[in-house]
Parts: C-alpha cells; sequence; structure tokens
C-alpha cells in the first residue's frame, strides 16, 4: 500500500540546525526534505493520528549542528522524541489527550547536549479537553471551553497534575519567544502571554499579562531582542505592543514606567502600543526577522509584506499566488520558508526575497461557485505513467506523480493573473487525459455576470514530453452552443475525441493528424469536427468509446445508445435506466458496459453486448467506476447511505468512512472484495499500469503486483494497492537516481567521522544487528550499530570476557 497526497501546511514546519533539512508534519508522519533539491529524503513513521507539532532540538554550538533530534506532538495523545538522521524514535510519551500544539521553552535556553546536569524538561501543550460535564458556570455545552494549556513533565512522561494555566473555547495555537523566555496565545480579542520563570519546577507558578484589542486576534509573534509582541487581527491591522510586562515581569520596581501609555487599551501592561494597515483581510503571517530589524506579515493576498520596525516602511514580495499560512526562519539568516494554502512550501532567500526552491504537494480540491458543485470531474488519471491531472484554484491543471507524491508540472489552462481573494470568473469543469497521456482536453466555463456573457471553451493540447509539458492545440468556443459540456472522452488508439453536452447532442473531434487529403498529411495539427449526433433531442450525460475504439456509448438522459464513431450511424439502443446516467464505462475487452446513474433512484447497472440487455444492478449512489484495460472486473466507489455510516476509533480521534469502494467480477453481482473509505463523496478511482522497476513489495515470494488500484478522496489523499491481493501489503517506492543531492548521502554520526562501519547499513525497517555468539574478534563487530540499540550489559560482558580467555582442548592421558 502506498499512502500520499497529504498536507504539507496543516503546521508549520522546522528547519535542521544545519539547515539542510526541513521536517515538515504531514498526517500522520514527520517528511525530511532536502532544503538543496526540495526532494524528500526520509520520514518520521510511528504517530497513528495527524502530527500537530515539530521542534528541532537546538545545539549548543556551530560545531555541534549535525545533532539531529527532535520532538513531535500529534492528535493521537503521545508526544515523541526522534533521532532523525537515522530516523529512530527513541521515546514516547502517552498522554492520552489530542496534542493541538507544544512548546519547550528550556530547549532555547540551554541545548540538550550542554555538559551540565539537566533539569526536568517541560513543554506546554495545547489540548482537547474531552471531558463532557457541564460546570455551575457553564450553562449549556456549546459555552463548555474546548481548549487547555497544560505543563508536561517530559521527563517522567506525564502531564502536572493541577496546573492548568488557561481554558480556551477551541484548541489555540503557542507561541513562543526565540530566548525562550516568554510564550502566548490569541483568545478572541485579547492576547494571554506568560514568562517562563528561569528555574522551572511543577508547582512554580508562571506570571501572565493580558492585552487587549476591539478586534478578534488572529496571529502573534515576539521581538527575538526587546520586549514587544505584535499581533495581527481579523480587519488586517497590525498591532505593536513596546515595553509588555513592564509592572508584571520587571524584576525591580524601578524599572516600572508610569508614564502616558500612547494606544495602550484600559490597564494593559505596556509603554505603548502601534497600528499598522495594509492586509485587507486576516493576517495569518507574522514574524520578526533574526536581528529584529524588520517584521514579516502575510494573509490572504497571496504578498509577503515586510515592514521596517523603526520607520514603518514597507516592501513586498507579491504574486506568490496562493494565501499564506506560516513564516518559518531558520539559524541561517539567508534561508527561511512560507507555507502557503495550495500545498506549497517556498524556500526563500532572504533578504532579497528570492524564491530558491518550492516544495509542492498535491493542490486540494478547489472551491467552485455552488451551481457547479458536483458538476464535471476535475481529476483525470494516466494510467501508464501513473499520474494525476487535477484543476488547480489558478485556472491550472497540476500533472502529480502517485508513485513519487510530488508534482510534476502544471499546465495554465486560462491566460489569466490569480489573485488569491478575487471574485470566481472562470470556472474549469472538466479534465480528460488519453489513453497514452499523450492528449489532454479542458472545459472552462467564463461565468455570465448578471445573466450576460457566459461562454463554454473546449481545448486540446498535446504533450511530447514524459514531464507532461502540454501545448495548447485548439481552443473551441461554443462547441455546443451555449450548452455546458457533461463529458469528454478519448479514443483508446486514435487521435479522437467526444464531447457531449446537456444540450442535446455529441460531437466527435478528429485531430488533423487523423486526416489525409489525397494522400497528403495536413499541417497543422489541429482538431475538428467530425460528426454531430443527438437522441431524440434529450441531454447528452454521458459517453464513453468501447476498449477497440470501434463502438461509441452515449447516455441520453436514461437511455443508453450505441453508435458506430466513424460513420456516426445509430446501431442500437440497449435500454433504459431510473434517473439519467451520469457515467459509462465499457470494462476492459469484455462486453460489458457499467453505467452510474445519480437522482432520486440512483443505479449502478451492468449491461451486456451481445444481448443488449441489463446483467445485472444495485440502487447506490456511484461516485466513480474505473477497470483495467485487459481485465474482466471493474471497481465501484459508491456512497453509504446515512445510517449506513459506520466510524473508526483510533484513540480519541474519529475517521468518519461514509464510502466503500467494491471489486466486481462483470458476471457476477456478489463483490469480490470491498474495501471501507473515507470522503467518499467527490473521490475517484483508477487502475494503474506498474512496472518492477518503480515498486517494490513487502512480501515473501518478492513480486510485485502488475495493477494496482488508486482511490483518491475528495481532499485529494490518496492510496495505492493491490485489489487482487490476499492481503493489503505494504509498498516502497523505489527512489530514482538523483533525486536526492549528494550532500545528503553523507553518513551521520560514528560513521560521519570513523567511516562506515562493516556490514552495517543506514535503512529504517532494518533491524540493527546484534551479536548473539561470540565470534573470533568480536570486539571488532559488538559495537557495530546505533548506540540506542547496543546488546544487554549480560550479553556484551561475557562475549567481551570469552573474547579475553584462552581456549584449550582436553587432553586424555
Amino acid at each position: 500500500m502506498i499512502r500520499g497526497g497529504r498536507s504539507y501546511v496543516s503546521s508549520p514546519p522546522a528547519f535542521s540546525n544545519d539547515t539542510k533539512r526541513l521536517l515538515v508534519c504531514t498526517a500522520n508522519t514527520v517528511s525530511i526534505f532536502s532544503t538543496s533539491t526540495a526532494l524528500q529524503i526520509s520520514s518520521l513513521e510511528g504517530h497513528t493520528a495527524p502530527v500537530t507539532t515539530v521542534i528541532v532540538v537546538p545545539a549548543s554550538s556551530p560545531a555541534n549542528n549535525i545533532l539531529c533530534y527532535c520532538w513531535t506532538a500529534s492528535l493521537d495523545g503521545t508526544i515523541r522524541y526522534w533521532d532523525f538522521s537515522v530516523p529512530e524514535l527513541l521515546k514516547t510519551i502517552n498522554i492520552k489527550i489530542p496534542i493541538y500544539s507544544m512548546v519547550i521553552p528550556s530547549l532555547l535556553g540551554l541545548p540538550a547536549d550542554s555538559n551540565e546536569k539537566q533539569p526536568n524538561l517541560f513543554a506546554y501543550v495545547s489540548l482537547k479537553d474531552t471531558r463532557e460535564t457541564v460546570s455551575k458556570k457553564h450553562k449549556s455545552k456549546s459555552e463548555i471551553p474546548n481548549g487547555q494549556i497544560r505543563k508536561c513533565n517530559l521527563t517522567e512522561s506525564r502531564l502536572v497534575g493541577g496546573v492548568t494555566l488557561a481554558e480556551t473555547k477551541v484548541p489555540e495555537p503557542i507561541t513562543i519567544s526565540s530566548s525562550g523566555k516568554y510564550f502566548g496565545i490569541t483568545k478572541h480579542q485579547r492576547l494571554s502571554i506568560w514568562k517562563v520563570p528561569d528555574t522551572e519546577t511543577e508547582r512554580v507558578v508562571l506570571r501572565k499579562i493580558t492585552l487587549h484589542h476591539t478586534k478578534r486576534m488572529t496571529v502573534l509573534t515576539f521581538h527575538p531582542i526587546q520586549r514587544i509582541v505584535a499581533a495581527g487581527d481579523s480587519s488586517g491591522r497590525i498591532l505593536i505592543w513596546r515595553g509588555f510586562g513592564d509592572k508584571t515581569f520587571a524584576s525591580r520596581e524601578g524599572l516600572v514606567n508610569d508614564e502616558e501609555k500612547p494606544g495602550v487599551r484600559d490597564n494593559d501592561d505596556a509603554d505603548s502600543c502601534t497600528t499598522w494597515h495594509w492586509h485587507s483581510s486576516e493576517v495569518n503571517v507574522l514574524f520578526f526577522s533574526s536581528d529584529g530589524a524588520y517584521l514579516y506579515s502575510g494573509g490572504k493576498e497571496g504578498v509577503l509584506v515586510v515592514w521596517q520596525l523603526d520607520t514603518g516602511k514597507k516592501k513586498f514580495l507579491p504574486r506568490i499566488g496562493s494565501p499564506l499560512l506560516y513564516y518559518t526562519v531558520s539559524l541561517d539568516p539567508s534561508l527561511s520558508s512560507i507555507s502557503c494554502a495550495d500545498n506549497q512550501i517556498h524556500l526563500l532567500k532572504m533578504p532579497s526575497l528570492e524564491i530558491l526552491k518550492s516544495i509542492s504537494g498535491i493542490k486540494f480540491s478547489c472551491s467552485l461557485p455552488e451551481e457547479y458543485e458536483g458538476f464535471g470531474s476535475g481529476v483525470a488519471f494516466d494510467h501508464s505513467s501513473a499520474l494525476v491531472a487535477l484543476r488547480t484554484d489558478n485556472y491550472c491543471v497540476q500533472f502529480y506523480s502517485l508513485f513519487d507524491d510530488r508534482g510534476i508540472s502544471e499546465v495554465q489552462v486560462f491566460e489569466r493573473n490569480h489573485q488569491p481573494g478575487d471574485d470566481v470568473t472562470v470556472v474549469v469543469t472538466l479534465v480528460a487525459l488519453s489513453q497514452d497521456g499523450s492528449m489532454m482536453s479542458t472545459v472552462e466555463v467564463k461565468l455570465a455576470e448578471e445573466g450576460i456573457g457566459g461562454l463554454v471553451c473546449l481545448k486540446f493540447w498535446a504533450s511530447k514530453s514524459q514531464n507532461k509539458k502540454f501545448t495548447l492545440s485548439t481552443i473551441i468556443y461554443e462547441p455546443h452552443r451555449d450548452a455546458r459540456i457533461s463529458a469528454v472522452a478519448f479514443h483508446p488508439t486514435r487521435r479522437v475525441a467526444v464531447s457531449s453536452s446537456y444540450g442535446g447532442d455529441f460531437k466527435v473531434w478528429v485531430c488533423n493528424d487523423e486526416l489525409e487529403q489525397k494522400d497528403v498529411m495536413l499541417q497543422s495539427s489541429g482538431w475538428t469536427c467530425h460528426a454531430v449526433g443527438s437522441y431524440k433531442k434529450k441531454a447528452i450525460t454521458a459517453a464513453a468509446f468501447s476498449a477497440d475504439g470501434s463502438i461509441l456509448a452515449v447516455a441520453a438522459e436514461t437511455v443508453i445508445t450505441l453508435w458506430d464513431p466513424d460513420k456516426n450511424i445509430l446501431l442500437a439502443v440497449i435500454g433504459e435506466t431510473l434517473t439519467p446516467i451520469v457515467t459509462l464505462l465499457f470494462v476492459g475487452k469484455s462486453e460489458y458496459l457499467v453505467a452510474a446513474s445519480w437522482g432520486s433512484k440512483p443505479q449502478l447497472s451492468v449491461w451486456t453486448m451481445s444481448k443488449l440487455s441489463i446483467s445485472w444492478s444495485y440502487m447506490l449512489r456511484v461516485e466513480a467506476v474505473a477497470c483495467a484495460a485487459d481485465l474482466s472486473s471493474f471497481a465501484a466507489l459508491a456512497l453509504l447511505p446515512e445510517s449506513s455510516k459506520c466510524q473508526e476509533s483510533i484513540g480519541t480521534t474519529f475517521l468518519e468512512r461514509d464510502g466503500v469502494i467494491l471489486l466486481f467480477n462483470s458476471t457476477d453481482p456478489v463483490p469480490v472484495a470491498t474495501w471501507s473509505a473515507r470522503k467518499a463523496k467527490g473521490g475517484a478511482l483508477a487502475f494503474l499500469q506498474v512496472s518492477p522497476s518503480s515498486v517494490e513489495e513487502n512480501i515473501s515470494d518478492g513480486k510485485p503486483p502488475q495493477t494496482l488500484l488508486a482511490y483518491m478522496n475528495s481532499d485529494h489523499e490518496y492510496v495505492l494497492f493491490d485489489p487482487y491481493g490476499e492481503e493489503i501489503h505494504e509498498l516502497n517506492v523505489i527512489p530514482q537516481k538523483d533525486l536526492v543531492d549528494p550532500e545528503e548521502r553523507r553518513q551521520f554520526g560514528y560513521a560521519s567521522i570513523y567511516g562506515e562501519l562493516p556490514e552495517f547499513e543506514l535503512k529504517r525497517d532494518q533491524t540493527s544487528w546484534v551479536p548473539s555468539v561470540p565470534s573470533e574478534k568480536p570486539w571488532e563487530t559488538i559495537f557495530s550499530g546505533s548506540s540506542h540499540n547496543l546488546p544487554p550489559l549480560t550479553k556484551l560482558c561475557s562475549a567481551f570476557l570469552e573474547s579475553l580467555l584462552e581456549k584449550r582442548t582436553a587432553v586424555v592421558e
């Protein structure tokens, strides 16, 4: 099984101490990327729910930047300590409460590799309160605070009892200063800031201040040197408090300033408050530069604003193309990263703000106007190359590798500079790929303004390279007058396509490469209309070619018709369904045709071409169907009725499963296999061809499957698995050569100093070799392995002593 399509921007990432790696929270794992190539090199796996925080343990000196330790927190209620150079799990702390955010102030003040004896290590965590009781001060369950800020003793692996710093309506992210002296949260129209004591114990009381505002505050950040805190609000304003906590946090009374406090509300503990305003909507990103001279801000506009703190002057990094979510700095002042809502992380060269590399995840499903919800398909699969084409918010189609789990390229469908926050005026409703992946068709609709100016456009694209660099071949405006296009399908072997419309007709399009005029090939490679067909003026809702392309099946609402695509002759009418058909599919090279219909009486029906009649059917709402080219079976993604939806409990989190994947043999209505699915509405299915050079399987015979079934849910998370295997085995993708920078192939720890030890490989899933019997020279291999997996002392001692003793043979006199 291969999983992918995870979000890279659910939580802030973290740079390694040497800034050569970026640790990114990706669902239940932490993916580690090379900052030089922007490609994934390893991952930390072990959490059973989404990871919400990753904290790299800082080194005490530049010479120790090679140290690679980190803490992670997750919604599974565990905190884990890792050596991410191997990678290897070192410690697990289970507090059994979902963790939404975590900070460890002591790490910033006293590095973990100091020679001094370390006191207890404490973390402050933002938890989800799972209690269901209603206290006296809360009249209803809706008023119960759902979040808590608690203290955790990492050394003793437990929460500190009786210490709750704050209660919030929802779990809030915690922000900490770069020195580790202060941390805080936003709470509606207030900031709550705590000062970390110089010596931490379980019962020490943390001093706290509250700063007020008239708008809901969304983000805060601390100045690295001075006592300055900045916060952004929901209206786009930035507030900067200087000298916060002079009364509460000052160690001497003489430091308290009782003069007038400009801009400070009520009795807030701050010297002054300044307001800046440029953003038009809420501020999501706010961060000071490492020297404190600049303040970076960003939001929905997709523009990074750089403010000069002393003067308020600003400069911009415009046209990032997506709302900004997080800004992360590294120990190298010339390198930082910005996380965007389109699932991309850009590595920035500072201070020029040049984008060096981009870590591109799969694009999320784009938002459509209400009248276009569920209309058309924005997902198409290249079955031979294991690529998927997805429509995006910025009028593009992204090509994404399902095996490599990374973006390959993007095609600009509509020539317009997309700006986040703009009103949607153009919708890409359909994306279709030919069977060999060399041709693509897109359908875009320019929305009418006040009922005037709507336009439907059909485009054909061509590609001659494996990197999917498509070029526009033909543009057809209003191909079916003013009617919407319901489906586009390509001929399996020729440069021929069909488009169907709700206006009551379908058209067969032929590329000029297919045409010859007096044995002379046309110079143009454009597409022309070859034939037009209709059936009783009914809306044409679906179309599909047979495996050899000799038959074209067309759905006229509830009626299935068969046509000769070359002669444009109606061959047969094979039957009628209860509600309009939305999907047609010929099952491989067999004689069966699958139809899926939606409406008040949804239906999945299988028709036989030899008898021109229905073979069997189910009353199911089917989102997608797929089949392999050489097989007589097909898979269907069906939605479960509301009463049948099940919930799978994992700790304290629930993963709602609202769909089921059914694998059928065309001749038998009993499913061969079934799998439950999450977020099935809007999902997609496809059978992918597998080459042995791309995938290896962790099973005893070592034979990879020939075909994988791909399921992609509505959030574009996907899973690939062998549908015909007796068990769902884990599959490992064999990495392509030269994807990892040579700098990242170096050894770590002991091996980086003294060279690689014999017969020891740095593999995550390989158990370190431990000698169990004495060899001739056990001292040469007894420590060959990770220092965290050494044999027990009793085995080491006996092996060492036996090697020193002189062995004598008994002599019989």
